[in-house]
């Protein structure tokens, strides 16, 4: 394969709504590259990108596919990211190296929800972005309406470079305003299209109207981006065609310029002059400026930040961005290159961890096909195998340049699940398999509660776990079943207990058994723990037994009282008791002072706790009313309101255990438009009614296990 030096590769993250036809453009543009013969479809199950079992049987992208295709004389790879909000992860983690996010919007329906998010993430990652409006054939296509709804809701440098001559069933014809010429494809051809003049008749003149208006606009953003240029078009009105080509290359860079074209990626129409642009305007891989890292990591020495230039002749490093696990090939590491020259066999430090690698095979990917080239120069994306402790989010750089570059962003989960194995001796190969696929996606987390006895699961949404536990099963061969977290409740008092007087004595022939405590039990404010107070005086228990009481007092407080939950915010003070010279001993006093904590525990007015989240959810204003209605029903505090671009953000505390598989109802409610982000805030103090049900609850258990 021919190598490409850094201004020749061009790095493209496709992300946009779930079915707004990422992969399709995706397909598109490698069968007009020629690196395919045929055009693949989604519905046949049949495309490069989604070649995954899981992506085939439900015709979605679940995973960040690596592309690429050579397009004059330049390499552009291209990152299919999933649409779904549950894959989110994915999409961050290839705007991360991408330098250009080609935004995929429906010509009916426009901005979506997972557009939105994504755009926020290319916001977030300062990646310049290219609008395509896809679907142009559908009978009820509006390209006006969706650049207008694009500027809205995205920016208001968005601006049309193309539009359609004759959009909907006919779809055939875009009018490029840059050049000012009419574009002539051939439905379901090659991809190629044929160029002429935009008429002047009276026919086609309203086409040459709209674009030299277009035109207009489009002079007047790009002249507005950049002070030189806005001087030249105030002196002379316009711009010249290479001022023009020039300012746009610019305003993407910078992103000052949004630009959008036209496609129909089912027909292959669009699809050459998008490649033609891509090439033409869009930043190769030195373009965008330096990546910022750090360097003084793993040396003791003091970290400063470093700005790290693309040069192929400089020290290696790259970023790796996911990994993947391949049968019979194990570990595929995807990184992007940022400065050097990666080869097979070189040896590199990985600064994340402080652990040497040595590179074996070096690979450019295309879906599952792998092709192995010598080497890859700064700039450019790339995959390596069996790197043994390399991962997503690592950093590997050469031993004299040991910089570390900032990781993934990863989004916090959104729904937690517990797990079951359904046959005894499985937990080793299922501890093996989380693993792993926590590897691969670091979306996905995995706990082991040893308070509650289980094992967590934790992702974006229900689907999202679902193809996890699908995959455990696929490839561990292990069954689990899926069952609902139970809820970290804690105990605690509300009274305050005196004395409270525990004997322990026990004669069974030979030395007995004595211990004899008087223990004072006191709430505490909130996320106090635990005190123990020792205000023994004269000797009453003497000092080598007073340990053992508070032994067992804390074993006490961690089975809990009253449904087995661990006691908190308490101070318990031992003020008097009595020993026996003979036959008192530690265990004498350890059960002496978990007795007496039982007993007044109970006296003190006992209550549960509850774990409290902060809950924000963003949902268009129209569902407002639906979603904190809802948010009261489970027993929420509305914080506040405020506004987020076109939505509402909903702030508000609700139980953590109203709030199971909460992602599935919000996004029921709002037709996939609302998200909501959770995470523990404090304990309060469980309603009375629900207390009584969680504490029988409780006891019920502890019958079936005696």
């Amino acid at each position: 394969m021919k190598e490409y030096t850094t201004d020749h590769v061009r790095n493209i993250a496709l992300i946009g709504h779930g079915g707004s036809g990422k992969t399709s453009i995706a397909e598109a543009l490698l069968y007009t590259a020629g690196m395919t013969s045929r055009q693949g479809k989604v519905t046949e199950g049949n495309t490069v990108s989604d070649y995954h079992p899981d992506e085939i049987e439900r015709q979605i992208s679940i995973n960040t596919s690596m592309l690429f295709c050579e397009w004059k004389d330049t390499k552009l790879n291209i990152l299919d990211t999933p649409g779904y909000t549950d894959f989110l992860g994915e999409v961050k983690g290839a705007l991360r190296v991408a330098d250009t996010a080609l935004v995929v919007l429906k010509a009916v329906e426009g901005a979506e929800v997972g557009t939105e998010m994504d755009w926020k993430c290319a916001e977030e990652y300062q990646n310049c972005a290219v609008f395509v409006v896809n679907k142009l054939d559908n009978e009820n296509a509006d390209f006006d309406s969706v650049v207008k709804q694009a500027q809205e809701r995205f920016s208001h440098d968005v601006i049309a470079v193309q539009f359609p001559a004759d959009q909907g069933l006919g779809f055939e014809q875009v009018v490029d305003v840059l050049r000012m010429k009419l574009l002539q494809y051939q439905r379901d051809g090659n991809g190629k299209y044929t160029e002429q003049d935009i008429p002047q008749s009276s026919e086609g003149s309203g086409l040459n109207s709209k674009a030299k208006q277009l035109r207009e606009q489009l002079i007047e953003k790009i002249a507005e981006s950049d002070e030189p240029l806005l001087n030249e078009f105030l002196l002379k009105g316009t711009l010249g065609d290479d001022l023009l080509k020039k300012g746009l290359r610019a305003g993407i860079v910078q992103r000052k310029v949004f630009p959008i074209l036209c496609a129909s990626a089912a027909h292959n129409i669009g699809t050459a002059a998008l490649l033609d642009f891509l090439v033409d305007y869009c930043p190769m891989a030195a373009a965008r400026g330096e990546a910022v890292g750090t360097v003084g990591v793993n040396h003791g020495a003091e970290r400063k930040e470093v700005r790290v230039k693309p040069d192929p002749n400089g020290s290696p490093s790259l970023f790796v961005f996911k990994t993947m696990s391949e049968h019979h090939v194990g570990e595929l590491s995807f990184f992007r290159v940022y400065s050097g020259t990666v080869h097979p066999g070189m040896d590199l430090i990985n600064t994340s961890i402080g652990k040497s690698e040595r590179f074996g095979q070096v690979f450019v990917i295309n879906g599952k096909e792998r092709k192995e080239v010598a080497r890859l120069l700064a700039g450019d994306l790339g995959a390596g195998v069996k790197l043994k402790d390399t991962h997503t989010n690592n950093t590997l750089s050469s031993k004299d340049f040991p910089v570390l570059y900032p990781p993934i962003q990863l989004p916090p989960p959104a729904i937690r699940v517990a797990i079951v194995p359904r046959s005894k001796g499985d937990e080793e190969k299922i501890a093996a398999g989380l693993h792993t696929l926590h590897e691969e996606d670091p979306t996905f987390l995995v706990s082991v509660d040893p308070e509650l006895n289980q094992t967590i699961i934790s992702g974006q949404g229900e689907l999202h776990l679902m193809i996890i536990v699908k995959r455990l099963r696929e490839r561990y061969g292990v069954e689990v079943d899926i069952a609902e977290p139970r809820i970290p409740y804690r105990e605690t008092i509300k009274g305050v207990v005196e004395d409270s007087e525990y004997k322990h004595k026990k004669q069974t022939g030979g030395r007995g058994q004595f211990g004899h405590v008087h223990l004072k039990l006191e709430r505490l404010p909130h996320g106090s723990g635990f005190e123990f107070e020792n205000e023994i005086v004269g000797g009453a228990v003497p000092g080598r037994f007073v340990p053992a009481v508070e032994k067992g007092v804390v074993e006490a407080m961690q089975k809990g009282v009253l449904a087995g939950y661990r006691v908190v915010d308490v101070r318990v003070t031992l003020w008097d008791g009595s020993y026996h010279t003979v036959d008192s001993d530690e265990l004498s006093f350890k059960i002496a002072g978990l007795m007496a904590f039982k007993k007044g525990f109970l006296e003190a007015r006992p209550t549960l706790l509850e774990p409290i989240n902060e809950l924000e959810v963003i949902v268009p204003e129209d569902y407002m009313g639906d979603v904190m209605g809802d948010i009261s029903s489970r027993r929420g505090k509305i914080l506040g309101m405020e506004s987020d671009g076109f939505y509402q953000k909903i702030k508000a505390l609700v139980p953590l255990a109203e709030i199971h598989k909460y992602s599935t109802v919000l996004r029921s409610m709002t037709q996939g438009r609302g998200h909501f982000t959770t995470k523990f805030f404090h304990y309060e103090e469980v309603p009375r009614e629900i207390q009584e049900k969680v504490i029988a609850a409780a006891q019920k258990q502890r019958e079936a296990a005696a």
